[in-house]
């Protein structure tokens, strides 16, 4: 396992864990609490020491097991929580909600702070700068609250607006190989030294290639339809046809794991199989080839028309 510069003097694990399946429900199972605290200390052990979660995320409980695996060790990880997006799932960015949902989380995180707080996908007038969130922000951090902040967002726009208005620490950006558009900016995000951590790398489960264009979703999956599905089942295939490692999970973490700029990716992780294969992932070493290839998929196929998340 590799480890990058955080904020601070911190130093996070290549491969992060992503919080929100943590006390879910998938296709009628949940996860119970017990389940969750032995999958995070798994990961530990493992070497993955970044830890993203919500305060929506299972209403509260991804947050409650996190720190209940890591109480005992709260020096060893580094957890990045968020805002904006409450545990009844309101979402809400009003600035006078920051410093109570934040002292909220870390009650279920219990802990004293967090490392980094991150606007949760916050609206345009935000990331204008035309509000006085990072203000207060910036207050959180000089009482040591938080170590870092910066803001969780989708789109090329949004990224084109955060580094034109805003001085962040950490941006959170949706990246795989079906949604690049945003990777003209790497090379500044950089050289400004902001630390990028990427979400949905594995498009939400289709770049495991165990989702084909039959399957039926619940929960926020079944907001595809059947032509949504049918397109990337077709970019799947495509994609296993002609690249020689057919682990397509090594190849999509390696790709984004090839550009510079990227300091941790963080995958929902809910069983311990998911865990050992994405572990196993951090070995591989894409080829030029097959990372040309998949700039080719999305630059021919997607850019122009593209997929809805």
């Amino acid at each position: 396992m590799k480890y990058k510069n955080y904020v601070g003097d911190l130093l996070v694990s290549e491969l992060g864990f992503g919080g929100w399946p943590l006390g879910n429900t998938s296709r009628g199972k949940k996860m119970t609490d017990e389940a969750g605290v032995k999958l995070v200390q798994n990961a530990i052990d493992l070497g993955i020491n970044f830890f993203d979660t919500a305060p929506n995320y299972a209403s509260g409980q991804s947050e409650i097991i996190i720190g209940e695996a890591t109480k005992d060790i709260r020096d060893k990880v580094v957890i990045n929580t968020k805002f904006g997006h409450h545990m009844d799932d309101v979402q809400d960015f009003s600035s006078n909600k920051i410093r109570p949902s934040l002292m909220s989380s870390l009650q279920r995180l219990q802990t004293t702070y967090v490392d980094s707080l991150i606007l949760h996908n916050p609206p345009r007038e935000i990331l204008l700068g035309q509000t006085d969130h990072f203000r207060i922000l910036e207050t959180l951090k000089s009482e040591g609250l938080v170590l870092g902040y910066g803001v969780s967002i989708d789109t090329k726009e949004e990224l084109e607006l955060t580094l034109k208005h805003l001085n962040v620490e950490v941006i959170e950006l949706l990246f795989n190989v079906f949604f690049q558009d945003t990777k003209v900016y790497f090379d500044e995000i950089k050289k400004r030294g902001i630390r990028l951590i990427i979400k949905v790398p594995l498009d939400s489960g289709w770049l495991t290639g165990k989702y084909n264009k039959t399957m039926q979703f619940d929960g926020i999956k079944s907001r595809w339809s059947d032509e949504v599905k049918l397109r990337r089942h077709n970019f799947v295939e495509k994609i296993k046809s002609n690249i020689e490692n057919s682990n397509l999970v090594d190849l999509a973490l390696g790709f984004i794991w090839s550009f510079d700029a990227v300091t941790t990716i963080i995958p929902g992780i809910r069983t311990n199989k998911q865990l050992l294969e994405l572990i196993s992932a951090t070995n591989y070493k894409i080829s030029d080839i097959d990372k040309v290839f998949l700039e080719y998929i999305y630059d021919q196929l997607i850019k122009d028309d593209p997929l809805p998340w």
